[in-house]
């Protein structure tokens, strides 16, 4: 059985893209991966995408979706820290990052809220992995 993920913002063009990307290459054969956004924007952020080549992840395909979009029932929602009233989304699991969003910022911006969501994502996994959600 795979679990299903989702990581949750406003816009959906940033950091739940990154996390998008991180969780499908880590764990791909254990989780169903989506993301979304309350407020979802035109595109994914072109630094976005610059930052997880970097790391040779390629979410250039990825792009803003609704909530509407995502399973109406999830094993893990994770919200990014914006503040954002999602509406109820049953769940098992549920956790907010705090994370500032790096849109309009430079571009180590961008790299220092990848390193942060790269690390959260792996903790993610092994509690997955771990049965401890």
């Amino acid at each position: 059985m795979k679990y299903k993920v989702a990581f949750v913002c406003v816009g959906n063009s940033c950091r739940s893209q990154m996390a998008e990307g991180f969780a499908r290459e880590y764990a791909g054969d254990i989780l169903d991966v989506y993301s979304a956004g309350t407020d979802p924007a035109p595109e994914v952020k072109p630094n976005a995408v610059k930052a997880m080549d970097e790391v040779e992840i390629n979410i250039s395909d990825q792009y803003p979706k609704l909530l509407a979009d995502i399973p109406s029932e999830l094993d893990v929602l994770i919200t990014m820290g914006c503040g954002v009233e999602c509406p109820f989304i049953p769940c098992k699991f549920r956790e907010d990052w705090g994370l500032d969003d790096p849109a309009g910022e430079p571009m180590e911006m961008f790299r220092e809220t990848r390193e942060i969501i790269d690390t959260k994502v792996k903790q993610l996994i092994e509690k997955i992995k771990n049965d401890k959600i």
